[in-house]
């Protein structure tokens, strides 16, 4: 499959973030150590391939981490063998939601404190328009809370005391008005996984990416923060050869509302 990325944030971590065509895709808690896991994904598809080394049948797999230690006080992080579990046990039209996978200890909301954090995960949509399908998969560990289309925090900023979910400009005015310090904690990050059949070009698939990953802030505030590391890879399977009621820019209309979609569906 074609692939593309998008990074954004501050603190991200890639691994084949050059690589243009992709057997795979491993999304990983734990960190920079959570980049094990793709390697692990690599070496069991090798084996899948009855271990044939001929140019064609290397496995090309990219990955992205998100740092997960936060919330939990051990040093567990996905390696190479759990990446290995991870290919043999995936199943065809199954995607686990909500604190499942690499979204197992992610949180959100933590702008003012990890304490007012609250469980983020994995969550996902899809849709098909015309002859093309689109898909989106996400893993939501970020800084910022999650955001619906009325506006309204529906998970993150949870003040415990009172029950309620802060909004974001209020608290932030007032904490800068009693002269409290405003420093959100280190090691967050979304990432995001946009799957079509629609045979896109490089620049096509590029542009589809970037118009995407921006259009997350509306989901997700504030996005792409310094201590963020958003990595978005957009994939063509290239099935579709083309779709005479889509151009490209439409169809980032409709990946983009479905990744708003997939970023609720971390908290129904």
């Amino acid at each position: 499959m074609t692939c593309s990325v998008d990074v954004r944030g501050g603190s991200p971590a890639v691994s084949g973030a050059g690589v243009e065509l992709v057997d795979a895709i491993c999304l990983a808690g734990g960190s920079l150590y959570g980049l094990e896991a793709a390697a692990g994904v690599a070496a069991e598809l090798l084996a899948q391939r009855d271990y044939r080394t001929d140019w064609l049948q290397i496995p090309l797999v990219a990955g992205a981490i998100i740092f997960d230690w936060g919330p939990r006080d051990n040093a567990v992080y996905p390696d190479k063998e759990l990446g290995r579990a991870a290919v043999s046990a995936a199943a065809a039209g199954s995607v686990p939601l909500g604190a499942r996978g690499a979204g197992r200890s992610a949180t959100v909301g933590k702008l003012f404190a990890y304490e007012e954090s609250e469980p983020g995960g994995q969550g996902g949509a899809f849709r098909q328009a015309g002859g093309t399908r689109v898909a989106v998969f996400t893993v939501v560990n970020a800084i910022g809370a999650i955001v619906d289309r009325e506006g309204n925090v529906v998970r993150g900023q949870y003040d415990r005391e009172s029950g309620l979910r802060r909004a974001l400009m209020p608290t932030l005015e007032e904490r800068l008005a009693e002269g409290r310090p405003v420093r959100p904690p280190p090691g967050n990050t979304t990432l995001t996984v946009v799957v079509t059949d629609l045979a896109l070009e490089p620049r096509q698939l590029r542009t589809l990416g970037r118009q995407v990953h921006a259009s997350m802030a509306r989901a997700i505030q504030p996005f792409h923060a310094l201590e963020d590391g958003d990595v978005l890879f957009a994939v063509s399977t290239g099935a579709v050869e083309s779709d005479p009621l889509l151009d490209t820019t439409a169809l980032g209309v409709m990946a983009s509302e479905l990744a708003w979609d997939a970023v609720l569906s971390v908290a129904p």
